[in-house]
Parts: C-alpha cells; sequence; structure tokens
C-alpha cells in the first residue's frame, strides 16, 4: 500500500494538519479525515475484553449452563487486558450503561518495535 492510498494530510512540526485543512474548523477537519480513512472502516478486527481467566476440567465444562458461575483470576476493581487482533493495546475498566456491561480504555500500552 502506497502513501497515496489514504491520502492523510501533511503535517507540520507540531503534528496539526498543514495547508488547507489547518484552516478549516474542527468539524470539517474530521470530517475530511473520516472520509480518507473511509477504505478501512470494513477491515474486520478481533477485539477482546479479558475480565479474568480460569482452567477447568472437560467435565466441568460440559456441566456449565445458563446461570452457572465461574470464579475468574480478576478481582473487582481491577484494570482489564484489552487485545485487538490477539495483541494487547489497552487496559480498561468493566462499566455498566443502562442495565449493559461494558469496558471504558484507561490506559494505551505502547508497544516496542512490533
Amino acid at each position: 500500500m502506497s502513501d497515496d492510498d489514504l491520502k492523510l494530510p501533511e503535517l507540520d512540526t507540531s503534528g496539526n494538519p498543514s495547508g488547507s485543512l489547518a484552516t478549516d474548523s474542527e468539524d470539517e477537519r474530521r470530517e475530511k479525515f473520516a472520509a480518507d480513512l473511509a477504505p478501512v472502516f470494513d477491515v474486520p478486527v478481533a477485539v477482546q475484553a479479558v475480565i479474568g481467566r480460569t482452567k477447568m476440567e472437560v467435565a466441568d465444562l460440559m456441566h456449565l449452563g445458563p446461570g452457572s458461575i465461574l470464579e475468574l483470576d480478576r478481582r473487582v476493581g481491577e484494570a482489564i487486558d484489552i487485545y485487538v487482533n490477539s495483541r494487547l493495546v489497552a487496559r480498561g475498566e468493566i462499566v455498566v450503561v443502562d442495565e449493559r456491561l461494558g469496558v471504558t480504555m484507561t490506559e494505551i500500552i505502547k508497544n516496542d518495535g512490533g
């Protein structure tokens, strides 16, 4: 893939878009960035929020059903790991929104050399 494939704007020394984008309003810049990134919006990624792990025998696994309780190795309030395509990218916390569980990212993990 070449640099022209995504048509991303040039950045000045402070990391801000240079050229015509520098004078656009924030909303216009967001729309232009979203349009430039549109080709990658359909790329599938696997996201995992690991709330804990446990080991069990297959026989015990076969007895699990709705309402079964599993003891995990994480405690309430501990950070959870967030993986994208099997790579650790962030840590987060479990949140409840409208009676549904969700995850909020609290820390981005910088991977050296990947």
